[in-house]
């Protein structure tokens, strides 16, 4: 299951990493998108997050690692047919088959982790897996930018995308499944008892789709990154989170969820501010790397619910929890981008206000996990 895993990990990252990284750069050089529109296509793009809770459903005719495998084939599908739609319908479309891909693969990848993974070894192989992401990263930013010098976005999506799906027709030809894995609910679970599991989810989406559709697109709109900056940018970023990931998970597990994500909430308060007040691109590329860092910090959530969740509930309950955290993001992208219309500030400081309201609730882990014990 681990090398199973980390296949499909590594062809979601390289997918999900090469879209964004040629996405703003192509929808302001080559479709010519403004801000409205921009924020527009990044809500389409949480659509199918929303709908993650669909897996639940598809999963009583298509095993969890059959469904991740086909994801995996969308996603690579989806990248094919970018560069060969150049519009702002065509954009959304393909962005949206793509996204199907990514947020199904990452629903089941989780799921598939927490079951045959216990709870001492899961923030680990979360850890491991977010360092083989990132070191996938720094692959896929360097041959962005060698490729850049001399291919088109359509010629560079193509090629991208091509072996993305050569990796799912690897995954549909495998089976790394055992008999003695506890069977999981084929329905919808929502249990008033994982409310702050929901909630922290909830917040994590919303401010996480600010940084997602905003930061990337404050460094090429206002200070005029190029496309070999933001790749480099990614990459300097990618090879930091490579070394550092494996230790969040080691992280977790001696200072506890609640320790972590604690930090996690303090610093992105400073770093959404900061990002609305500095103007230097230096200290904003400094400011993008610690976000990712701290993003990471965000696998802590995963592993507090394993600790207080029902084990047959974890397979539908991480559909609803990517629904969950994606019920902002359909929306909160559009009405960013109109706000940023006004003044391209007040995203950033939505977001710093959001990390404090987590960090309040975040307080009540250790409260949680004693009433889940007794």
């Amino acid at each position: 299951m681990f090398r199973f895993l980390m296949v499909l990990t590594i062809s979601s990252t390289i997918g999900l990493k090469a879209w964004l990284t040629l996405f703003n750069n192509f929808a302001v050089e080559v479709v010519h998108l403004d801000g409205s529109q921009i924020g527009m296509i990044q809500s389409i793009r949480e659509i199918p997050g929303f709908l993650a809770l669909l897996a639940v459903f598809i999963m009583l005719v298509i095993k969890e690692h059959r469904l991740s495998a086909l994801s995996i084939l969308c996603l690579g599908l989806g990248l094919v047919m970018t560069g060969w739609f150049p519009s702002f319908l065509g954009l959304s479309l393909t962005t949206l088959l793509m996204s199907f891909g990514f947020h199904y693969y990452e629903t089941t990848n989780q799921s598939l982790t927490l079951q045959y993974f216990d709870a001492t070894k899961s923030a680990g192989i979360f850890g491991k897996m977010r360092s083989l992401a990132s070191g996938s990263s720094v692959v896929i930013g360097i041959l962005i930018y060698c490729l850049a010098a001399f291919l088109n976005y359509r010629q560079i999506y193509l090629i991208i995308g091509g072996a993305i799906v050569a990796a799912s027709i690897w995954g549909l030809l495998h089976d790394p499944t055992h008999e003695d894995i506890i069977p999981q609910h084929k329905k919808m679970i929502f249990r008033k008892k994982y409310w702050l599991f929901y909630f922290l989810t909830f917040m994590g989406g919303a401010r996480r789709q600010i940084f997602m559709a905003f930061a990337v697109f404050l460094l090429v709109k206002r200070c005029h990154f190029s496309l070999q900056e933001i790749t480099i940018l990614f990459v300097v970023n990618d090879l930091i989170n490579y070394f550092l990931s494996p230790t969040i998970g080691k992280s977790i597990l001696r200072f506890g969820e609640r320790k972590v994500l604690s930090l996690e909430y303090i610093s992105l308060f400073f770093i959404f501010l900061a990002y609305a007040l500095v103007q230097s691109k230096l200290v904003l590329s400094i400011l993008f790397i610690l976000d990712h860092v701290f993003f990471n910090f965000a696998i802590a959530i995963q592993t507090f619910f394993q600790k207080v969740a029902d084990p047959r509930d974890i397979a539908p309950s991480m559909a609803m929890g990517f629904t969950i955290n994606h019920i902002a993001a359909v929306f909160l992208p559009a009405i960013g981008g109109f706000l940023w219309m006004v003044d391209y500030r007040i995203p950033f400081v939505a977001g710093a206000a959001m990390s404090l309201v987590s960090l309040i609730a975040v307080q009540q882990i250790r409260v949680s996990v004693m009433r889940q014990k007794n």
